[in-house]
């Protein structure tokens, strides 16, 4: 597929990196010369540098004959013209912009071909607050992932010490929970990922990933783990569009506090939102955390744009006996370091964007993709197409599916039912299937397993 990205920033560069491994034919434009050189050096890509609305440099950057434009530049604007250019001058099949301007995004009759043509939407700060607000929902787990709309959750749980199954078999899941049925599609232990076998046994410290109907979701956790109580009280640092957002979205469940710097944003969001607490100043003063009582926080959230201000807030916090830590990270660099330590969780937000950019991306009918352990692996939800002569998956029981090294079927989703994978289930056109792949090489053999040969059409 030949692509063009605008943009060589942190999501750009990534996406580059993804991409540019699976064979595809990657141009990236930017004003930024020494950033080009960079990814230039490391990937097997062209660069081109200007500007990505410019017709001339679209022109020069393939857009001629390109089957995709991405565009995740800083400036909505430049992304929105951008699309418009491709589509106007060079008719480009498939455009995606990054929009992250609520003001943009409320008006839903302004992007379509009519208007301003781009065919799918990313809104970072959406995904991200989408993302914490399911973290939130589910105390004690690292990552959850809804797929098929929320029928069925992927969940990444540290096990502990005195959990029921730690120490045992998976196979004896199901004498444990006879009424529940789940899969555990990944184990990482010691930052090794172990494929799980029915003779395999969870050790304390395992980060277990394992997929079930979302009913089933918290007493699987209870299996692994001391369930750990509801949440209540919620402490934002930094009162930008993520943490308006995700105020927004939980203020009427939860007792929700947001510490912001600037005044002007604090009258603001005062006036903006209904029942939280507003406060000026900042979340690394001591003696403001002591006032607002932190050691009660059930969770201290930091979202501000800046990494540092971030970690050294989150350090204070839980030393000051905040229950939860969770930070935004934008470095991917620091994200491995300060992870599991002092601080709970590290969201990286371009991790969480790539994800939803690279399930318009990836070939065959492909309707999500999920980054997990920061990169690591990936979830994938692919839709069975065809029949039996023209697929190689419909028809088929899972254990006769020549499934790509390190990957796993967790889970299929059958209109309204969740049916967990085992070796004996039959794949039929139309289902949802939830694949784990360790090993992101065999990516593209996943992608062509849900490919539809000739003879269907």
């Amino acid at each position: 597929m030949k692509i063009i990205i605008l943009g060589a920033g942190q999501v750009g560069g990534t996406l580059a990196e993804h991409l540019a491994s699976e064979a595809n034919d990657i141009t990236v434009v930017d004003t930024d010369g020494d950033r080009l050189r960079d990814l230039g050096d490391r990937l097997d890509i062209r660069t081109v540098q200007g500007r990505g609305s410019f017709p001339t440099v679209l022109r020069q950057a393939g857009a001629d004959d390109a089957d995709m434009l991405i565009a995740v530049t800083n400036s909505d604007e430049t992304n929105m013209v951008a699309c418009q250019v491709a589509h106007t001058l060079f008719h480009t099949p498939t455009k995606i912009a990054r929009v992250r301007e609520s003001a943009y995004l409320t008006r839903e009759s302004l992007f379509n071909n009519d208007a301003i043509p781009v065919d799918v939407l990313i809104s970072p700060e959406q995904v991200v607050t989408n993302y914490i607000k399911r973290l939130i929902e589910h105390p004690g787990a690292l990552q959850v992932i809804d797929f098929a709309e929320g029928k069925a959750q992927l969940v990444a749980v540290k096990a502990y010490y005195g959990g029921p199954l730690v120490g045992q078999e998976l196979r004896q899941i199901r004498q444990h929970m006879p009424n529940v049925d789940t899969r555990v599609a990944a184990i990482f232990r010691r930052d090794r990922p172990i494929l799980p076998k029915g003779d395999t046994t969870i050790e304390a410290d395992d980060e277990v990933f394992f997929i079930a109907a979302k009913a089933n979701i918290r007493a699987v956790m209870g299996e692994l783990r001391r369930l750990d109580e509801s949440n209540k009280r919620i402490v934002i640092a930094g009162g930008g569009q993520i943490g308006e957002r995700l105020a927004e979205a939980i203020e009427s469940r939860y007792q929700v506090k947001i510490i912001e710097m600037s005044p002007a944003r604090c009258r603001y969001l005062s006036d903006t939102l209904d029942s939280t607490v507003v406060l000026q100043g900042s979340a690394s003063d001591r003696d403001l955390m002591l006032e607002e009582n932190i050691a009660e926080a059930d969770i201290f959230l930091a979202l501000t744009n800046d990494d540092e201000a971030n970690i050294m807030s989150s350090l204070l916090a839980k030393r000051l006996g905040a229950r939860k830590v969770m930070t935004i990270i934008n470095n991917p660099a620091y994200v491995d370091l300060v992870q599991g330590g002092e601080i709970d969780i590290a969201i990286s937000p371009q991790l969480a964007t790539i994800g939803t950019l690279l399930a318009h991306v990836r070939r065959g009918d492909i309707v999500s993709v999920h980054s997990l352990r920061r990169g690591a692996a990936e979830a994938i939800e692919a839709i069975a197409h065809g029949d039996s002569r023209s697929s190689k998956v419909i028809g088929r029981a899972i254990e006769n599916i020549a499934l790509p090294p390190g990957t796993t079927i967790g889970a299929i989703i059958r209109d309204e039912e969740v049916l967990i994978a085992h070796d004996d289930t039959v794949i039929a056109a139309g289902d949802h299937v939830i694949l784990f792949v360790v090993d992101k090489k065999y990516i593209r053999d996943v992608e062509k397993l849900f490919h539809v040969g000739l003879s269907f059409f």
